[in-house]
This record gives structure tokens, sequence and C-alpha cells, in this order.
């Protein structure tokens, strides 16, 4: 039986041909990200900010009554709602601000929500109350800090591990790659105004070790052939390390996919954010490795001279002679 090969073998795509406007393109990408970060900002979860949040469903309604219930909930005297669809049409989640002394006397933060689901219930027969999530100011405060205390020092540290495993380049690229993602995927919350809170969170650390995982796959391989081919040109290295590691990087992002969409598509809608967020990251964490952290190698002048060399051959391979005449970019 004759195996499936999603990439034919000897390929030899030109990768880094494109390799300055993919850059600057992603760097304006970045920019982007973080303006809109800055100024739409991102709609963060009770996790954050603190507060009450109560998830109701509309069983027999095809829409929830958003500005009806926005309404009557801001004549209970506790202050403007923010309100928001909760994964289907029906489903809403009312986000209130902790009232004032909420932080010394926790009964004042549940009599307000009691309030609310009685009057929700009162004035919708169909109104499902899902949950309700309370979460003190402080501690919001202190979750928001760790988690993103988090996510800069897990990248800090994938940098100094990889600096020490290959050369201090890699740890730059590595580095560069990582802010990329991590970037683009806060960007993508801040525009589509998803919920960002602790899940999400995870989502990114998840982020982060699937692309660090893929950027040091193709960062060994780089390694190994600077051992071999001492004498090619660094811009047809990587592109033919990135080309023998293709297959790999292919099939490992379609079997994570197929999972994935699965989830988006049926999965429940509290983890919607979560699935979203590491579906973009296989898209975004396989394009940095390719042209975020290989180009900045040629840039920072890595050369076969920083590794001892293991069996040196000067050899062109046979993927870069057949991909060299053909040019398949």
């Amino acid at each position: 039986m004759k195996l499936l090969k999603l990439v034919p073998d000897h390929t030899n795509i030109h990768f880094l041909k494109w390799r300055i406007p993919f850059y600057l393109g992603s760097l304006l990408l970045i920019a982007a990200s973080w303006g809109m970060v800055m100024t739409k900002g991102l709609n963060l979860g009770v996790d954050f900010i603190g507060g009450q949040m109560i998830r109701v469903t509309f069983e027999h309604s095809a829409a929830a009554p958003v500005g009806v219930l926005r309404d009557e909930v801001t004549r209970l005297g506790f202050g403007e709602p923010i309100l928001q669809r909760f994964g289907k049409a029906n489903a809403i989640s009312i986000r209130m601000k902790l009232p004032p002394g909420a932080d010394k006397d926790p009964s004042l933060s549940d009599k307000m929500a009691r309030t609310i689901t009685a009057a929700v219930k009162h004035n919708h027969a169909d109104a499902r109350i899902d949950g309700v999530d309370s979460v003190s100011g402080k501690v919001s405060k202190e979750l928001g800090w760790d988690a993103f205390r988090a996510l800069g020092l897990a990248a800090v540290c994938v940098a100094a591990y990889i600096w020490l495993r290959f050369e201090w380049q890699f740890g730059i690229g590595a580095l560069l790659s990582l802010v990329h993602d991590v970037s683009l995927t806060l960007g993508m919350f801040a525009l589509t105004q998803l919920e960002f809170d602790l899940n999400i969170v995870a989502a990114l650390l998840t982020l982060i070790g699937y692309s660090l995982n893929d950027t040091i796959v193709v960062y060994d391989r780089i390694r190994e052939n600077l051992k071999k081919y001492r004498k090619m040109p660094i811009p047809e290295l990587l592109d033919l390390s990135v080309n023998e590691t293709l297959a790999r990087t292919i099939v490992t992002s379609l079997s994570m996919l197929i999972t994935l969409v699965a989830l988006l598509v049926f999965g429940p809608p509290v983890i919607f954010g979560f699935t979203a967020a590491i579906t973009l990251g296989i898209f975004i964490g396989t394009y940095s490795s390719i042209y975020m952290a290989a180009p900045i190698l040629i840039w920072l002048k890595v050369s076969s001279k920083s590794f001892v060399p293991a069996e040196v051959t000067n050899d062109i391979p046979a993927a870069a002679r057949g991909g060299a005449s053909k040019g398949a970019a």
C-alpha cells in the first residue's frame, strides 16, 4: 500500500526569497495588534477586573433581549451593566462592577447577584441562570499581574534555554517569534472583543509551547546543516532546513487542527475563546518559525564557525539541486 505523502520528496520551496516583505508585514501586524490592545482594549473577564458575572440563557427565545435586559438591570441601582452574547444568540453574560465596600463586606456582592438574578427570572419566564462568578478587585489585580508575568517569564526562559542549547542568535530569533505569536493573538482578542480570562492565558502558554516546539525542530535541523554544509550560503541552508522539516510541520499542524476545528464547531461555548486562541496559534506559530525565527539568523550573521563540524561535505543536497532550477517558490 502506497503511503500518502502531503509533502513530496525533495521539495525545495524558496521560503526566504520573500523574507523582507514578510518580515515587514509581520512587524506591521505586531504594531497594529498592540495599537488595538491600547485603543480598543481587551474584553477582560471577571478574573481580571473583579466583579460579578451572571450567565443567562433564554431557553425559548431565538435571541437574548439585550436592550430590555440592560434597562432592567440598570434600574436596580447597581450601575450600568456590561452585556455580551455568550456563545449562542440566546445566551448572554451580565458583568457588573463590585459595589462600593464589597472588598471589606463580601455580602454586598452576594446581595447584588441575588437581586439581579431574581429580577431576571421574574421578568423573563424562560431565563435560566447558568452560573454566577464573583472575584474581588484585589484578587483580580493579583491574577492579572501573575498571568502576564507568567507569559513574560515563559518567553524569557525559552529564549535563555535556546541561547544555551544553540547560540545567542537562535535565542533572539526564538524570543522574537514568541513576541510575534502572543502579540497577534492579543490583537485578535482586541479586534473581536472575545472575553479574555484565565482560560485565554492558559491558551497563550500552550501557544508558546507549541511555537517553541516547532521553532526548535527547525533550529535543530539548521544546526545540523551548518555542521554538514559549511560552505553553503546561509539563505540556501535555511531554505533547505525548513523544507526538510516541512512534512513533519504539516502533519503535526493538521492533526491538531482536526481536533480544534471540531471543538470550535461542536464544543461548548465556555471553551470557544480558548479553542480559538490555540487554532490561531497553530497558523501563526508555524508561520513565525519560518518567517520570523529563521530569517533573523541571516541578519544576526549566524555562521557555521560556531559549530563543531560533524561530517563535512561540500555536496549540494538533491532537494536544493532539484529546486534551484525549478524555482519553486
